[in-house]
């Protein structure tokens, strides 16, 4: 498909009258879009080899399919610069992935928001932020990274909210939900390593996350103060299930769980034994389930931490992807928890820009 052949509306030559419109065919998240020109869109292009036509992604229950060019006219309406065009498409080819659950993550009265975490040196390369108010306003990447994916949700797949999105209250991450992993002062391998993608090679992982928590502990000085008050957080009523979890360790409790030398297995090991809930307490407040509990115990249990009597969240330390991120001084970290109440969405990633085993 050309542009030529794409559709195209024609509106007078002003600026306001053209956001507008956009509002009016109902194309924006509630807030001004840039109008999605022509020229725009084919410098969006120039950022992803493949032809316009290429299906991106597909919606398993509706046979809606996002193509590349309609991914690049939904990132130009966001805001994105045309570098940030291959992180858009890496993250719905990863949110295409089964595993994921495009549909349920996305219609759900549960209300998640695909989170992306950007891990690599493609963060440096087109300024994201991994620092100060790392999930909040004032960063162009970062902000309109995330929205294109709301927009791709909302303009291509039509989860339109009180429609096919059943959300009951929804989620601020619903607008943007993107981040970057911070390099600088990390002790750690990065995720991206870890993923074992090559040398040079940024990556994206998508997780559809429900609502952010945040992890105060101003007095913690040992590993285990610091992270007795994460998976606390972890293992609140509220939110404790058999998902995944992302925990984003600030500079400040990092510093104080490096400097004795723990590694991101021994953190994921230690947040996976300890963010836990009896099985009477399950029942106390009614979100006991015996066939999770069997999920999680039967044949010798998912993991040798598990302990009898109890439910831990997530079936594994695996489940617990770890990272740093935020500024430097304060004692903040956060937990965000996967959607569902069992295991029907697994975080997905893909590496950014480059094609890994292609044929």
């Amino acid at each position: 498909m050309s542009l030529n052949a794409a559709r195209t509306h024609e509106v007078e030559d002003d600026l306001l009258a053209a956001i507008d419109y956009c509002y009016e065919q109902g194309w924006t998240d509630g807030l001004p879009v840039v109008p999605p020109d022509v020229k725009r869109v084919e410098e969006m292009l120039l950022y992803e080899g493949r032809p316009a036509e290429t299906v991106l992604a597909s919606h398993p229950a509706t046979g809606l399919e996002c193509t590349v060019h309609a991914a690049a006219v939904n990132a130009v309406m966001a805001g994105c610069k045309p570098e940030f065009f291959p992180v858009v498409v890496a993250a719905f080819e990863a949110m295409n992935e089964p595993g994921f659950n495009f549909h349920g993550s996305t219609a759900s009265t549960g209300g998640s928001a695909p989170l992306l975490v950007v891990s690599g040196p493609m963060i440096d390369d087109i300024g994201m932020n991994a620092d100060v108010n790392l999930f909040g306003p004032g960063n162009r990447a970062n902000a309109t990274i995330g929205r294109a994916v709301r927009l791709i949700l909302l303009n291509v797949f039509r989860m339109t909210p009180g429609l096919s999105d059943k959300s009951t209250q929804g989620n601020p991450g619903k607008y943007s939900f993107c981040i970057a992993e911070r390099a600088r002062d990390n002790p750690w391998p990065l995720l991206v390593e870890d993923q074992d993608y090559p040398e040079g090679v940024s990556s994206v992982t998508v997780f559809a996350g429900g609502g952010f928590c945040n992890v105060e502990n101003h007095g913690g000085n040992t590993p285990e103060q610091v992270l007795g008050s994460i998976a606390d957080a972890m293992a609140n009523y509220g939110s404790i299930t058999l998902g995944q979890s992302v925990v984003v360790l600030s500079p400040e409790h990092m510093r104080v769980v490096a400097s004795t030398g723990w590694s991101k297995r021994q953190v994921q090991e230690y947040l996976f034994s300890h963010a836990c809930r009896t099985v009477e307490g399950m029942r106390s407040v009614g979100k006991f389930r015996q066939r999770d509990y069997d999920k999680q115990h039967g044949d010798g249990g998912t993991s040798p931490l598990v302990e009898t009597g109890k439910m831990h969240r997530g079936l594994s330390p695996d489940d617990i992807l770890v990272i740093m991120g935020g500024g430097d001084a304060g004692g903040h970290s956060c937990f965000i928890p996967s959607w569902s109440r069992e295991r029907l969405s697994i975080m997905q990633s893909k590496p950014i820009g480059v094609c890994i085993d292609c044929d």
